[in-house]
């Protein structure tokens, strides 16, 4: 496994859409042009997220336009998608019929192939599982219905939005839709039960069975099915059934079935230690996505004072399918100086399909078609840039050390991240603005630099050399100035 790799999440659906219109025919996943797999190398990830490539339910999407969201969806599709049809929205790649490849991405076959193009280039493939419910026309409806959290005609009669009606010969059922406690329910699932050890033990083969086709997958809502948070949001569906939860918890199973195998949780609610302590590889930092949006140095500083054993498992972003654009929540200069503060720190790096191209419009999850956007020039030159320096070995498997920022003036100094990355070649120190005014600190280095020798700081980021004696750097400390929402990325050695 990589350290402190780079995740490229892309969009299957709309990515082969686009390329379908880029080329004149049908592209599936078995026959994307060489030279796009070729980009992705070039940008140097480590790892593909094809996102959104199984099954899609019919069903779901049948009952999601019946419900209160697609009104929305609706008028929010006329302003960003004028013209758009039927034809255009495809239901949610979270409502899973089946985790067998939807036939607009392809077959089997395709996928095997997309593995095999993308481990050619040194890319590992990462799809999606999610365990938390089925969609509605999953075969375990009628095969399994005990799999499912079920209720009564009381239950539906009391809360209709909260169960699906399923005839399954003379009986009716009623089947709880999946939800996160915090929101209503998804109009377009069916709750799994895992009050029932048989789900547990078919889940897991379920995933046994995708492990043959991709080197890791991401767990949508991870911890939803961890024991006492399900029994919490279900516990009604525990006295229906007289039974208790299973000792172990699935991810436990889930990690002894399958070593070596990646596993990226989509966690919240301060669940990500615990995930990783269940073997997870990776846990989202939804934390630091919140903290750069405010633009908090002090608070991204002490979220990033945890130990770095815990920090490198977590993905570290700015954007992905969930969250709106980058582009669209910060302006230029905010952008990227989270973009290089998410890049530069210990962990995995998620970039989203479309982020690196400056895209502004946040892709609704049931579509299968977007509007064109033009590619900003400005963010695919900034992004060419931060990932060429990030391609370092010093940012993947050198040792990492948050600095403390230290007065040179006034107080400035507080809107200043700094933090050192070093290898027995390198030494990269970055240092970040996140205030929108002139910001300057001084930054001690007398544990890594020399008195009695010159060094060059090359800051790769801005393009400019300087020369600073190792008696001051080690001393009074390294006196950085940076505009508001400025950075440095320098590369320090001995003149």
């Amino acid at each position: 496994m990589y350290e402190n790799p780079l995740l490229y999440e892309i969009n299957a659906l709309v990515w082969l859409g686009e390329l379908s219109r880029t080329y004149g025919k049908k592209v599936t996943l078995g026959n994307v042009p060489s030279e796009r797999w070729d980009r992705l190398k070039d940008l140097d990830f480590d790892y593909v997220w094809l996102m959104g490539v199984w099954k899609r339910s019919a069903e779901g999407l049948r009952l999601f336009k019946m419900s209160p969201e697609w009104p929305k969806l609706r008028a929010h599709l006329d302003s960003i998608l004028p013209g758009w049809t039927d034809d255009d929205v495809a239901g949610s790649p979270y409502s899973i019929a089946s985790y067998t490849p939807e036939p607009m991405v392809g077959s089997w076959d395709d996928v095997d192939n997309a593995r095999e193009e993308l481990r050619k280039r040194g890319i590992k493939l990462i799809l999606d599982f999610v365990p938390n419910h089925t969609a509605p026309d999953h075969p375990w409806i009628f095969e399994h219905p005990d799999y499912y959290v079920q209720g009564t005609e009381p239950d539906f009669m009391r809360n209709p939005a909260a169960f699906i009606q399923v005839r399954r010969g003379k009986e009716t059922l009623y089947i709880a839709r999946g939800k996160d406690p915090y929101f209503p329910p998804w109009p377009d699932t069916a709750q799994l039960n895992y009050f029932n050890p048989e789900v547990h033990f078919a889940m897991t083969n379920e995933l046994k069975k995708v492990a043959e086709h991709c080197d890791g997958v991401r767990c949508d809502m991870a911890m939803l099915v961890l024991n006492d948070i399900f029994a919490k949001n279900w516990e009604w569906a525990r006295k229906s059934v007289a039974r208790e939860l299973p000792k172990a918890e699935i991810w436990e199973d889930i990690r002894r079935s399958l070593p070596g195998f990646i596993l990226i949780a989509e966690a919240y609610w301060d669940t990500e230690r615990r995930l990783q302590q269940l073997g997870f590889d990776y846990v989202y930092d939804k934390k630091l996505y919140d903290l750069l949006r405010a633009a908090s140095a002090p608070d991204v500083t002490r979220h990033l004072a945890a130990e770095v054993s815990y920090q490198k498992k977590l993905v570290r972003f700015i954007e992905n399918h969930d969250e709106p654009r980058s582009a669209g929540v910060f302006d230029k200069a905010r952008l990227q100086a989270a973009a290089t503060l998410f890049s530069t720190v210990p962990g995995m790096r998620l970039y989203y399909h479309g982020q690196i191209e400056g895209r502004t419009e946040h892709i609704p999850m049931p579509l299968r078609r977007v509007k064109d956007e033009t590619p900003v020039e400005s963010a695919m030159a900034f992004y060419k840039k931060l990932l060429s320096i990030v391609r370092s070995d010093a940012f993947h498997s050198g040792a990492w050390e948050l600095k403390e920022t230290e007065p040179a003036g006034d107080d400035s100094f507080r809107d200043l991240v700094a933090y050192l990355w070093r290898t027995d070649d390198h030494m990269k120190l970055v240092v970040v603005n996140l205030g929108p005014g002139r910001s300057q600190g001084r930054i001690s280095l007398r544990r890594e630099l020399a008195d009695d020798y010159e060094y060059v700081l090359r800051d790769e980021l801005n393009g400019r050399d300087y020369v600073r004696s190792g008696k001051a750097m080690a001393g009074a400390g390294l006196h950085v100035v940076l505009a508001g929402f400025q950075s440095h990325i320098f590369d320090i050695a001995r003149r």
